[in-house]
């Protein structure tokens, strides 16, 4: 199978949104003819997902995933984890991650796999907003009060990081079968954005 890329543009298709970067369709693992799934449709997976699972890498190189919520911020995603938890140890000494959402379905699916870098939120400012965030997505037992640089939920820390993504994957299967790749730098600016008209924090 060839993984030759060709480019994302669907004849037809209304307008790109300013901030739609451009992907390519991977015809080595789309069906034959397949059409590209807009980036807008993977954005809005990523800010519904509830569930997503994080892949990071122990200090002795094996990898260590596990299921966590997800918060769209600021064109990252963001997560939470306690500090003596495996998966914040791990990103003590490697901040590089996977983050996959989607369905285990064969038919009528969309999964989506996001490479990037992990960072640590600490502003009060930026983790108040984050928390109501978390408070509007997930109801009020996912509410959080603001410490010293970290979410506290019945008085135990929590770390934020926010995940930029640096590299998006997205696999859907319906009829026909399409593969999509994106690519982002520093100077692509935020990488996943609110859908328009919907705010990803609403209550659901």
């Amino acid at each position: 199978m060839t993984t030759a890329d060709q480019p994302a543009a669907r004849p037809g298709a209304r307008p790109a949104a300013p901030d739609a970067p451009e992907g390519t369709l991977v015809p080595g693992f789309s069906s034959p003819g397949a059409r590209p799934v807009p980036w807008e449709t993977v954005r809005g997976a990523l800010e519904r997902a509830e569930i997503s699972w994080i892949s990071t890498v122990r200090p002795d190189g094996r990898p260590h995933v596990t299921p966590l919520m997800t918060v769209v911020a600021d064109g990252r995603l963001h997560v939470t984890t306690g500090p003596d938890e495996r998966k914040a140890r791990n990103l003590a000494q490697n901040a590089r991650v996977v983050l996959t959402t989607g369905t285990n379905a064969y038919e009528d699916a969309l999964d989506v796999v996001v490479e990037g870098t992990a960072a640590r939120v600490t502003d009060a400012a930026a983790l108040h907003r984050l928390a109501e965030r978390w408070r509007c997505k997930y109801g009020d037992d996912w509410t959080f009060d603001v410490g010293d640089g970290v979410f506290l939920h019945d008085g135990d820390p929590a770390l934020v990081f926010a995940v930029r993504p640096e590299v998006v994957f997205a696999y859907e299967r319906t009829s026909e079968h399409a593969a999509m790749r994106w690519r982002f730098d520093a100077s692509d600016g935020p990488a996943v954005h609110a859908v328009s008209g919907e705010d990803p924090g609403s209550p659901r």
